[in-house]
């Protein structure tokens, strides 16, 4: 079997910082230099070609338009590599994964994102062992979906959150068990993972400009600050909003329920219910307070995560229309990120 090559797209993050006087920042060139390193002293490294991207993006200025450019690098490089590896920031890795994830259509190939908590000039860290990890499960034959590799597991890529701030294992996958564990080896489970694609591998821009937002809500919020959003002109496009327990809200907010059903019947916003909890699902036939829901227009986010819900607004509003719209679309699992059972 001829040796794996990746190409590996280095954006940027804690991963390859130092300390600098004003805290830490990203080096150009760090990283670049530690990896060959690590490659050399590493058993069956896989080859790679690196792309550094200038500036190197602090995670937390990450922005839609960077997606764009890390899928356009895949596609231009689709056909001369048998797998990816994208270097990131941890704050926003979870975005990044699950755009991807709906931006790389037909995807044959791993697609692996990782980062770390604790940089490489700095030891002990999870860096090395992430970045190794990252390689390795990119050179898996039976993996073609975008993952997160980290704290030697392996997860869906828009399954997965950012859950703790200052662990090792800083990553998780609430609603979907994990892809892959490291225990001496690399055991993938490959019943858990995307079937091979039938069609041919495409590249799905987004549209940055597109008016999207999320909202939280919470005891006693302020309804409206949220009508100020529902009921702007132009109109939003679409909004995540993150609901109580199985997607509640107060029913008893007729002021609530009205911009909300303005907002979706008269103005078009497409609005996902999502839950604010940190594992379960949108259930709107559960109770009355989400029912209310339902008959205000929204839609069920199932058990996406708000990163994931918020990412296949953009891929599906960016996408022209089709027999399905994409209020059809959102309640259908395109690539895993919801469980329809």
């Amino acid at each position: 079997m001829p040796a794996k090559h990746l190409f590996v797209i280095y954006a940027g993050g804690t991963i390859g910082m130092k300390a600098t006087p004003q805290g830490h920042s990203p080096v150009p060139g760090y990283l670049p230099a530690e990896l060959a390193q690590i490659a050399a002293r590493t058993p069956n490294f896989p080859a790679y070609t690196l792309k550094e991207y200038a500036p190197l993006i602090d995670s937390s200025n990450l922005k839609p338009e960077h997606w764009n450019a890390m899928a356009a690098d895949i596609s231009r490089n689709y056909a001369d590599y048998d797998g990816f590896v994208i270097i990131h920031g941890t704050d926003t890795l979870a975005y990044t994964a699950s755009a991807l994830s709906f931006m790389l259509e037909n995807l044959g190939k791993p697609v692996v994102v990782t980062g770390a908590m604790v940089p490489l000039s700095e030891h002990p860290n999870d860096a090395e062992q992430n970045l190794i990890d990252a390689f390795q499960w990119a050179t898996q034959p039976n993996l073609f979906e975008v993952c997160v590799a980290f704290n030697r597991q392996l997860l869906r890529g828009n399954r997965s959150r950012k859950l703790w701030g200052a662990e090792m294992g800083a990553f998780g996958s609430p609603n979907y068990p994990i892809l892959g564990r490291v225990q001496g080896h690399y055991e993938l489970n490959i019943a858990l993972c995307l079937p091979k694609p039938h069609g041919a591998f495409q590249a799905h821009p987004i549209n940055p400009a597109l008016p999207i937002t999320g909202f939280k809500l919470y005891p006693g919020f302020n309804v409206e600050i949220l009508k100020k959003l529902l009921l702007a002109e132009p109109p939003l496009a679409g909004l995540v909003l993150e609901s109580y327990g199985a997607g509640n809200a107060p029913d008893a907010d007729a002021e609530l329920l009205a911009a909300l059903s303005h907002s979706t019947h008269k103005q078009h916003t497409l609005i996902l219910n999502t839950t604010q909890c940190v594992s379960g699902r949108v259930d709107m036939d559960n109770y009355a307070t989400g029912s209310a829901l339902a008959r205000a227009g929204l839609v069920s986010g199932c058990d996406m995560t708000p990163e994931a819900a918020l990412c296949k607004l953009y891929f599906l509003l960016s996408q022209r229309t089709s027999v399905l719209g994409p209020e059809d679309k959102l309640p259908i699992s395109l690539r895993g990120e919801l469980s329809t059972g």
